[in-house]
């Protein structure tokens, strides 16, 4: 027997075998699962009677919350495409996200009306706006429908439409830093089995969890989330937005079990005031993603939560996303601070997934920790393909393999570190450095609470390693004192060759600092005008 993996099965297992049970808390609503069920089901019926049919793609503007959460399942169980959108871009970047798929609807929520109003007009493929959330009225000089009333007035679904495992279920646009976004195709087969792996890799999981959304869920399938949890019987817990304070009160009141972060979303959590005095004891997992999670963040939370288990993962966009996850493996027993160090690393593939170190002929590296190429993947959870670009498909699965753009090594244990992604790397004097690695340096100073390392134009050697630098409030630290921490730890050609010191890095929607914005904002400095602060000369 061979039925087709659907996502849409795993609503449809947590209603039949957990109808009672709290599926979604979100402000002061607490839904069960039955009634998450008949509100995804009622509002299916609204898109098919706006026209919605199968290849149709539906995009949400939205914050994180429980009709987020029910696009997940509305949207693909009558075959068509769910397209969340990250609510950090401008009006133009999503014009050209909804033209560039066509979408036919839009789901916004009232707050974020003005991402939509400015180009509502020159969006020839849009025939229908839905309002949700906000208070009812106040459109902000957007016209639509109500979410609310559409799902009240829905009639019910008279049939089932046939869906295919290999159909394109969501869509989800990467970050654009060097070109236009590109279209993530992510089928139900990808989706699926991207659950199943990651409840086997992440471990942990049972229908007991209760997951924090601090990941907003426009952001690469929500990690996952809003599948394996809800194919578990688990509870959603969702937040608008990151506030440190306010995730650790909802952490204490809901007794949350399960939370993901970015690693600034983890130091903002370290640097707020509750973090030592909050009831933190129901936490079993932390799992830290979507940039290198440096050691000292793991020793960090590892100290203070004795009890939970912290440890970073890896993924993309393009892999549904999650690909490793870095736990300590049966037959080591490493110290407390290779322990960090190790739960640091990108980790080991999920199973399902295969990894290796590519170099520029496609060729494998070797697996001594040292070796460094491109991190290349093949697995079921890989996207079918970027939306309207065949030669980017194609240079992107090219030796059989799809090349992430990130450059890592594997050592002798099976673990993947990461180095740098590709465009990051720094060429100084004709060596490669990694702004990781210098990050890394950085970040063990202990009056750095944040930091980024971008690549300057120099006339003598080619490009130099800066840092920009977050002090701890309270702190002294200099640029001297600095170069004297970084220069402990590293060869000499790799420490930074200036410092600037800031009082915030510029992040996206999902909490990545934005290099390419400190690339901009500093590039006066590589052309002779005066710096904040004055460096030696390279060594």
């Amino acid at each position: 027997m061979k039925l087709p993996l659907l996502v849409t099965e795993f609503l449809r297992r947590a209603r039949s075998l957990y109808p009672e049970a709290t599926g979604a808390v979100c402000g002061d609503q607490r839904l069960s699962y039955r009634a998450l069920g008949e509100r995804v089901d009622r509002f299916s019926s609204a898109l098919e009677q706006l026209g919605v049919t199968r290849g149709d793609v539906i995009a949400y503007i939205s914050f994180n919350c429980h009709r987020l959460l029910e696009a997940y399942y509305a949207v693909p169980q009558i075959g068509a495409i769910l397209l969340p959108v990250n609510i950090r871009l401008t009006a133009g970047d999503i014009a050209y996200i909804l033209t560039d798929a066509r979408a036919k609807v839009v789901v916004i929520d009232r707050r974020l009306a003005t991402l939509l109003s400015p180009v509502r007009s020159a969006l020839f493929s849009v025939q229908d706006v839905v309002l949700m959330g906000g208070e009812t009225g106040v459109d902000r000089g957007l016209a639509g429908h109500d979410y609310e009333s559409l799902i009240a007035g829905a009639i019910p679904r008279t049939q089932e439409p046939e869906i295919g495992e290999d159909d394109v279920a969501e869509l989800f646009y990467t970050s654009g830093t060097t070109a236009n976004p590109k279209g993530v195709k992510l089928t139900h087969r990808n989706l699926y089995l991207h659950a199943l792996y990651a409840l086997i890799g992440l471990s942990g999981y049972d229908d007991h969890c209760i997951q924090l959304h601090t990941i907003p869920l426009f952001h690469v399938n929500g990690w996952g989330t809003p599948h394996f949890v809800t194919l578990i019987g688990g509870r959603h817990v969702l937040l608008p937005k990151f506030d440190p304070e306010d995730v650790l009160a909802t952490i204490e009141r809901e007794r949350v079990t399960h939370v993901f972060f970015v690693p600034t979303m983890a130091t903002a959590l370290i640097s707020a005031p509750s973090f030592q005095t909050a009831d933190l004891s129901s936490l079993r997992r932390i799992k830290l993603g979507g940039a290198a999670a440096p050691p000292a963040i793991v020793r960090a939370l590892s100290d203070r939560l004795p009890h939970c288990h912290v440890a970073a993962g890896y993924g993309l966009s393009e892999t549904s996303p999650i690909l490793t996850t870095a736990d300590i493996k049966a037959g080591l027993d490493p110290t407390p601070e290779e322990s960090a160090r190790i739960r640091s690393t990108a980790g080991l593939p999920l199973p399902g997934v295969d990894i290796e170190i590519l170099d520029d002929e496609n060729q494998p590296m070797p697996h001594d920790g040292k070796s460094a190429g491109e991190i290349c993947v093949r697995s079921n959870v890989v996207t079918a393909g970027y939306l309207n670009l065949p030669d980017d498909t194609a240079r992107a699965f090219a030796g059989g393999w799809f090349h992430t753009g990130d450059v890592g090594t594997i050592d002798d244990q099976g673990y993947v570190s990461i180095i740098d992604r590709k465009k990051d790397i720094i060429v100084t004097g004709g060596e490669n450095v990694a702004s990781l690695e210098i990050e890394k340096a950085i970040h063990d100073h202990p009056a750095v609470t944040e930091c980024a390392v971008i690549a300057l134009p120099d006339p003598h050697w080619g490009e130099i390693p800066v840092a920009i630098v977050v002090r701890k409030s309270g702190t002294t630290l200099d640029e001297a004192g600095l170069l004297v921490h970084c220069r402990s730890q590293l060869a000499h050609f790799k420490a930074p060759r200036r410092v600037f010191f800031v009082d915030a890095l510029p992040k996206g929607g999902t909490g990545k600092i934005l290099k390419r914005e400190l690339r901009q904002r500093f590039l006066q400095h590589a052309s002779g005008q005066p710096a904040a602060v004055s460096s030696p000369a390279p060594p």
